[in-house]
């Protein structure tokens, strides 16, 4: 692992930095939940978006930049550090990247265009209540009815679908199959008559989350990603796009910075908390180093990617099992330095509510995107060879 930038990185980093300079909003409007976006957050993305910069990772010939698996490190850990919204999600990071392998030209020309605009979102209609870690047990069904199918079920946990223009939706269109196979891939309307969208409120206070209910809803044919009853492959297909998670070990770090500095300004009874709370310089040792270990696993991931053209496999793994429990631990102390005043949210409230906001929204990182304990037997299996249980 080399951490020195070769001569050509290193003009592309200060390219980076030097657009953020010029072009980024300066003091972004956040709220606990991270950036509140708004019109200061757009304007930004149609500059990325001029720049080719809101899907980085697609080909060029499709309208992204075409980067290498090192520019996009670069120019991710480059936005992170500026702490400037950075674009990306289900439209940029699963969508795209899936109909530029899989969707016909027509498709193509339908839905890459306005994902590049940095405007549209889409949504993902994997999980069920009975298929979550276990995804191809999905029950939602798709039935051919003429140029039509005909979709009933339930999804759950499909964030932003409150928001999204269009879901990407897996569906068992042959019920007889193996559960691997027999599924589908669509992409649906989310204004489509029959479908539901049911808000779901997380532990945090906050809407993220919805279920969605299919009844007797109609998709084209012609919404169909790849062949029939190939979908469990094409929800597996990534391009070449950067998985290091650089941006969450960044974050990771400027909370712990952030952490630190209240610690020091913050004042009581004539102390600052870090000389006057017991343990806690610490504890804030311990998260900064390990906020380190977390940067160090990313330039690993992405090491691997750059010298053997390989995507990471359990190494990915280790890297969100990894990510996810240190941003609790980072957020328990956190609360632990604020005591009381960690129950408080809004803009008047310390580091304004993001502690609070964290602390409770944290337990949920080690479920979503599979689950610590899915990490563990993929760690234990593919990286260290032992035998299922």
């Amino acid at each position: 692992m080399n951490f020195n930038d070769t001569p050509e990185e290193s003009a592309f980093r200060a390219e980076i930095r030097a657009f953020i300079e010029a072009e980024a909003p300066k003091n972004t409007p956040r709220n606990a939940e991270g950036f509140a976006g708004g019109s200061t957050t757009r304007d930004w993305f149609k500059k990325l978006a001029a720049r080719r910069w809101i899907a980085p990772a697609w080909p060029v010939e499709y309208g992204g930049a075409g980067m290498s698996v090192m520019q996009q490190f670069i120019y991710n850990s480059e936005l992170a550090e500026a702490r400037v919204p950075r674009p990306g999600g289900i439209a940029t990071g699963f969508a795209g990247p899936t109909l530029i392998v899989h969707g016909t030209e027509e498709q193509k020309q339908k839905y890459l265009p306005e994902i590049l605009e940095g405007e549209v979102s889409w949504c993902q209609g994997y999980s069920e209540p009975g298929a979550g870690s276990d995804l191809a047990a999905l029950q939602t069904r798709a039935i051919r009815d003429g140029d039509d199918f005909v979709v009933n079920g339930q999804k759950i946990w499909t964030s932003g679908g409150h928001r999204a223009k269009w879901m990407i939706l897996l569906a068992r269109t042959d019920p007889d199959a193996p559960k691997h196979r027999g599924i589908t891939y669509f992409i649906v309307d989310m204004k489509s008559p029959g479908l539901t969208v049911r808000p779901l409120i997380n532990a945090a206070y906050t809407h993220e989350f919805n279920e969605v209910f299919f009844e007797d809803v109609r998709v084209p044919a012609a919404n169909i990603i790849g062949e029939e009853n190939r979908g469990w492959y094409l929800a597996q297909t990534t391009l070449s796009f950067e998985r290091s998670n650089i941006g969450s070990a960044v974050g990771a770090r400027q909370n712990v910075e952030d952490l630190i500095k209240f610690a020091r300004d913050h004042r009581a009874d004539g102390q600052s908390t870090i000389d006057h709370l017991s343990g806690v310089k610490t504890e804030l040792v311990d998260r900064y180093v390990e906020a380190g270990v977390a940067t160090l696993m990313s330039y690993k991931i992405v090491s691997i990617q750059a010298k053997e053209g390989i995507a990471p496999g359990h190494e990915a793994s280790v890297a969100k099992l990894y990510g996810t429990e240190l941003n609790q631990r980072i957020n328990r102390t956190g609360m632990r330095m604020l005591g009381l005043y960690g129950q408080l949210s809004g803009e008047n409230a310390p580091m304004h509510g993001r502690i609070r906001y964290g602390y409770l929204r944290s337990t949920a990182n080690t479920i979503e995107g599979g689950t610590s304990e899915i990490q563990r037997n993929i760690i234990a299996t593919r990286g260290l060879g032992l035998p299922r249980a």
